[in-house]
């Protein structure tokens, strides 16, 4: 069994291990419970009763936070002519074609945290699939990252655009803030994340679609919150 430091056992004795919060307790919880030296990420994790077998049961999108995510993200786009122009001007920290895509598969680079493209260029970055796929860098137009218009696309990304999918048992990863945001700022952002979830649910899935819903802070323990917080 992995010791645990005493910042991380200090921040655990703080929570009920059986209760569920309110998303607001919670909210105000997971920052007192952020024990490291620098600002935590704070991250949810959503358990659904899906079945990733079936296509209509895997998630898969993006959520615009109405607070951001307190991290300034690196954009890509791969795009040419206009939509590369369009590309700079709102924004975009890396902006080419074909050059781009051979500085990935030559040098191995991997400088940005977010690719854009336009449909056409989807066949040529279809060959590096391989390994854009098992990074979460291959654009996908249900995330909004294959687009024409790339301009909004960086500028919701830039505001703090985040991107969710159900992995094989269910669960779905994302971060929804910084530990200094505030209590207010946790609660619209993991209200706003939650709730568009929850609208998404199948309509072959029968009975609670929620299993559990539960936030951290970076290194910090997690915190169950009670499901019937949010509107449905």
């Amino acid at each position: 069994m992995k010791k645990r430091g005493k910042r991380y056992n200090e921040a655990l004795s703080k929570i009920e291990k059986s209760k569920l919060y309110s998303k607001e307790e919670a909210c105000e919880l997971v920052r007192e419970t952020s024990n490291s030296k620098f600002d935590g990420t704070i991250e949810i994790a959503m358990h659904l009763n899906v079945d990733t077998k079936k296509a209509d049961q895997q998630l898969r999108g993006a959520i615009l936070l109405p607070n951001g995510t307190g991290k300034d993200k690196k954009v890509l786009v791969i795009a040419k002519g206009d939509f590369a122009k369009a590309a700079q001007a709102a924004g975009a920290d890396f902006v080419g074609d074909v050059d781009m895509l051979e500085k990935i598969e030559k040098e191995n680079w991997f400088g940005f945290d977010t690719l854009i493209a336009t449909p056409d260029m989807m066949p040529l970055l279809g060959k590096l699939g391989r390994v854009l796929g098992p990074k979460g860098l291959m654009p996908n137009p249900k995330t909004g990252t294959v687009t024409t218009d790339v301009s909004k696309a960086v500028s919701d990304v830039k505001a703090g655009k985040v991107e969710y999918r159900t992995d094989s048992f269910g669960n779905i990863h994302s971060i929804i803030g910084k530990a200094s945001f505030g209590k207010e700022k946790l609660v619209e952002n993991l209200n706003s994340f939650v709730t568009t979830i929850l609208k998404l649910k199948p309509s072959t899935v029968k009975g609670d679609f929620v299993k559990n819903i539960s936030i951290s802070s970076t290194m910090g323990p997690g915190i169950k919150i009670n499901p019937n917080s949010f509107d449905k």
